[in-house]
């Protein structure tokens, strides 16, 4: 299961808008891939494809899709979003990462 906090939401639903996406039947899809300083990075962008071999999960209004090879690194994963003076954009609270950069946008397991 991945969770979507309240500020990620709204802000999701706002650039889905932005993008021409409508978040009421269009997803988030969530993903890791091999590299950034940690070893592996996050990926987040909006899409109107579900794939077979996709995970769907729903949480606080929001669709969001995960790849199966990507779904292990990310159970009890929250999405947040922080818009605080250290930068802007979307945090992953990965659970299974044991190590992070400093940015946040890379971990290792």
């Amino acid at each position: 299961m991945i969770k979507v906090s309240d500020s990620a939401k709204k802000k999701a639903i706002e650039l889905m808008t932005d993008d021409g996406f409508d978040a009421t039947i269009d997803f988030i899809r969530v993903g890791v891939k091999s590299g950034g300083c940690s070893g592996l990075s996050y990926e987040l962008k909006f899409d109107n494809q579900q794939k077979d071999e996709d995970k769907l999960f729903e949480d606080n209004g929001v669709k969001i899709l995960v790849d199966k090879k990507s779904f292990l690194y990310l159970i009890g994963t929250t999405l947040e979003y922080s818009g605080g003076l250290n930068g802007k954009g979307f945090v992953f609270n990965n659970p299974n990462a044991n190590r992070t950069c400093g940015c946040g946008e890379s971990f290792s397991l």
